[in-house]
């Protein structure tokens, strides 16, 4: 029922609006109620991220009856300590450059008078050692070493060759040239009865076997039979121990030329094993004493290489000399021979078997024998190759009838009369 404007409702109809007035604003608040922003009793405390968390506070302390200094006073102070501060920094600056140049200065000082210090005592020393030294003395005439001549000069060419030893080639040949005086020997064969001059040629004859078949160098075969010699001037043996000698000094002296020698059993092996271990053994020990360990003897091949170079002879030149020189080894006439004497000899008689000339001054020079002193033992030696060939001594010829030695032992003997002719001039 609608109310009249301006007049007031009844009583009771107020009444009973401000009864339900309350239950609508109740309402109405508990819908816009807002959360407080302390926490209830007893819950977390939330804090907001990127703050500082930790319970670390500014504590300011005031003391009682002291006033806080304003912000100009404190600035004014700081201010005047760090100067006080700088100060006092550099007059310690000051005072340690001004230290450290008068210890440098007294180091300086001090580092000089060591030197001097030093300088004196040697010049002392030097005083005192050049006072103790012997004047230099000049080399004795007979020790000085004499020039070559430059016509006879033949290490000029291989002076870049360190292996050939061109500065001291000569004085090696004369020194193997003086040593031969000590290994001088005799015809020994007369003070053995049971041996002969034939059985040392069939020896020497295999031993040339042993060599080419286990390709030892030539300077192994010339070693070992000059060893058997010297053994057998010393001692005596009987005729079946005559291989076991030769079958060790070969070994003796494959230990000492060759790179890479044959065992024992390669050499019990050659002998058909006529002899043991221990024997060979045993005598290899009796070999080396008898002959007091020194077994560097001269041997006649040297020699022949040395002076082919001299007339600077062909391979075959010099491969033909070399088969008259290991002829000769079978020879006991030639056994007393030195070995640069018959290695003259041979290489003057393949010089005239091949019409090269006879004996010339370079020869001579380097050799230090003259025309007369070869010419005797270039007879024997023409002697020796003019007898019938022996059928049981056939290894040195096979050997040097190889087309590797140019088959020098089918070159024809020369005729005496020419080679007399050519020894007179």
């Amino acid at each position: 029922m609608p109310f009249t404007r301006g007049k007031k409702p009844a009583a009771s109809g107020n009444k009973a609006l401000r009864q339900s007035a309350p239950s609508t604003e109740n309402q109405e608040e508990g819908s816009q109620v807002k959360r407080s922003s302390s926490p209830p009793h007893g819950a977390p405390k939330k804090r907001t991220a990127f703050i500082d968390i930790t319970n670390a506070h500014k504590v300011q302390i005031s003391l009682p009856g002291r006033k806080k200094e304003t912000g100009k006073k404190a600035v004014k102070k700081t201010t005047i300590i760090s100067v006080t501060a700088k100060n006092q920094a550099n007059l310690k600056k000051s005072v340690s450059s001004e230290e450290s140049t008068t210890e440098r200065e007294k180091t300086d000082t001090e580092e000089e008078k060591e030197e001097e210090a030093q300088r004196s005592l040697v010049a002392s020393l030097t005083e005192t050692v050049d006072a103790l030294v012997a004047p230099v003395r000049q080399v004795p005439a007979h020790l000085q070493r004499k020039p070559i001549p430059k016509e006879f000069d033949i290490d000029s060419d291989s002076a870049d060759d360190c292996y050939m030893c061109p500065e001291y080639a000569k004085d090696i040949f004369d020194y193997l040239k003086e040593r031969e005086e000590k290994f001088v020997l005799s015809n020994y064969m007369l003070t053995h009865s049971s041996l002969n001059p034939e059985m040392r040629a069939i020896l020497v004859d295999w031993l040339v076997e042993v060599q080419e078949n286990f390709e030892l160098y030539h300077e192994t075969l010339y070693l070992a039979v000059k060893m058997t010699d010297h053994y057998l001037s010393k001692a005596s043996i009987h005729r079946e121990m005559l291989q076991l000698v030769g079958s060790t000094a070969m070994l003796i002296a494959s230990k000492f030329e060759e790179r890479s020698p044959p065992c024992v059993d390669d050499f019990l092996y050659i002998c058909d094993d006529a002899y043991k271990r221990e024997e060979l053994i045993s005598m290899e020990a009796s070999i080396l004493q008898t002959l007091s360990f020194d077994i560097n003897i001269p041997i006649p091949y040297r020699f022949l290489r040395r002076y082919a170079k001299c007339v600077s002879a062909s391979m075959e030149t010099l491969t033909l000399a070399r088969y008259y020189c290991e002829m000769s080894l079978m020879e006991m006439d030639l056994v007393s021979e030195r070995g640069s004497l018959l290695a003259s000899a041979c290489l003057l008689m393949a010089l005239i078997t091949k019409d090269l000339g006879s004996w010339s001054p370079i020869l001579q020079f380097h050799s230090g024998y003259q025309a007369s002193e070869v010419g005797p033992v270039v007879r024997k030696l023409h002697l020796m190759l003019q007898g019938p060939a022996d059928d049981k001594l056939r290894a040195v010829r096979n050997k040097y009838s190889h087309k590797v030695f140019f088959e020098v032992a089918t070159v024809p003997l020369v005729d005496i009369n020419v080679l007399e002719k050519a020894l007179s001039c």
